[in-house]
């Protein structure tokens, strides 16, 4: 089940990518980067959020300096997503650069025209890059929100990300109060439910150290929920 989003219809299930950048991941209270939704927002208003949002049609069109590593590529197509694998990375990397200012990505040059989403992260002089990329959820709106996407979670260590880690100053202002909060310490925040969900899954994979056989698929639709595991299919029967 692949999301569709159709244009101008804001009740349509659009395709989204979020990121959780992790810092100091080996030590005995990583932090995660967060920040608040605007008060008037129309998704989940004054929660604290990991960087996100759904992909936009140019996401499509943009080359990966390098692609997200298996098995995470493989879970990424199953399920009906062969064809937006690679736009959830580039969607998840330019969401971080949009609300935080930080850069994931490698030295490279751009072919012209450069999409109007994609000019100012070009001018950095970076490509982006998802070989840092690790894919660990999948969550569906629930039915009856605002606004309904199917979103995929990436975790990232902090490491991977270029420039000053506590400097946003190239950030929009869609997420504000932008810091690093330590895991002993989220969920003293406003968080929305499934934040909490994916939380303690990314808990629980930095306190194994190594990825899971599958995938969560937290899948809500108008007859049930359903809680999935995305093992992935060889690449040949994907798509």
């Amino acid at each position: 089940m692949t999301a569709i989003a159709a244009t101008g219809d804001k009740t349509a299930i659009r395709d989204a990518a979020t990121l959780i950048a992790v810092r100091d991941r080996d030590s005995a209270d990583p932090q995660v980067l967060m920040g608040q939704r605007g008060a008037k927002a129309a998704f989940m208003p004054n929660k604290f959020v990991f960087p996100g949002g759904a992909v936009d049609a140019a996401d499509r069109q943009i080359p990966l300096g390098r692609a997200i590593p298996q098995p995470c590529r493989d879970r990424l197509c199953a399920d009906g997503g062969a064809e937006i694998w690679q736009a959830l990375c580039v969607a998840a990397i330019r969401e971080l650069w949009e609300e935080t200012g930080l850069i994931l990505g490698q030295p490279g040059r751009w072919a012209d025209p450069v999409p109007a989403d994609w000019r100012d992260y070009a001018a950095t002089g970076h490509v982006p890059d998802a070989a840092a990329l690790t894919f660990v959820f999948r969550a569906l709106t629930p039915p009856g929100r605002p606004r309904r996407f199917d979103a995929r979670f990436f975790l990232l260590d902090a490491e991977a990300l270029t420039g000053d880690l506590d400097d946003f100053s190239r950030a929009s202002d869609e997420l504000s109060h932008l810091q690093w909060i330590p895991l002993s310490q989220v969920r003293s925040f406003d968080l929305p439910f499934i934040t909490e969900v994916v939380l303690a899954e990314v808990t629980a994979n930095l306190r194994s150290g190594h990825l899971p056989d599958s995938t969560p698929f937290f899948r809500n639709d108008d007859e049930e929920s359903l809680f999935l595991r995305l093992h992935g299919r060889p690449m040949q029967d994907a798509g």
